[in-house]
């Protein structure tokens, strides 16, 4: 793994550069980590990315931009610990065709979906939008070819690496292969506003199992 690039930004932040989103996953990880066991410098907040983390709000950015590329940052782990749970029906109108991207039949892409642990990689394009890794790349689909003007609320999709839920009807491109039924991923009254947080982990679980 490639050393990541650190830029400094304003007086008080710094923008941290990883070769690839697993990199980026894993340093992530490995600052909420030291951030709980009291290691890393204070900071105001840390904000990852599809490849970069922006470290805000830090007493001294130039020494941690110093030490930083030099961490021991282990490969992440998607396996400790509990995860959140998204009931999911497993109805989306572009079933049948991840179905046939991924040689599989509807049942089985359910089932590989459900099976698969994710974690939020980083959060965007929508107030409470998360996007989820976690699937083999085997079964990393495209985005549509013709975007959807309107994709529901509660609307399960895949793109490219990432898998996520609408948590408003909006545009959209990506892939939709179920529902959440009930699931509010954004609500201005709760706090935490958003349901997801970067390195929240997820698994879906099919209705009908339950």
């Amino acid at each position: 793994m490639s050393a990541p690039l650190v830029h400094r930004v304003g007086r008080n932040g710094l923008l941290v550069e990883l070769e690839d989103a697993e990199a980026a996953e894993a340093l992530h990880a490995e600052i909420l980590r030291r951030r709980v066991d009291g290691t890393l410098p204070p900071v105001r907040e840390v904000v990852p990315g599809a490849r970069t983390i922006l470290l805000d709000g830090l007493s001294e950015p130039q020494r941690l931009a110093a030490e930083l590329p030099s961490w021991d940052v282990p490969p992440l782990r998607r396996d400790e610990g509990s995860a959140l749970e998204i009931r999911v029906r497993y109805d989306g109108p572009d079933l049948d065709e991840v179905a046939g991207l991924w040689g599989v039949d509807t049942a089985e892409v359910a089932r590989i979906h459900a099976g698969t642990v994710f974690r939020v990689a980083f959060c965007g394009f929508a107030p409470g939008f998360a996007y989820l890794t976690g699937l083999d790349p085997e079964y990393h689909v495209p985005r549509r070819a013709d975007p959807r003007t309107s994709v529901p609320a509660g609307a399960v999709a895949l793109a490219g690496p990432y898998t996520g839920v609408y948590p408003r009807s909006s545009p959209g491109g990506w892939q939709l292969i179920g529902t959440a039924p009930g699931t509010v991923l954004w609500d201005s009254a709760r706090k935490p506003a958003a349901l997801l947080a970067p390195g929240t982990r997820v698994r879906f679980v099919p209705e009908e199992s339950r």
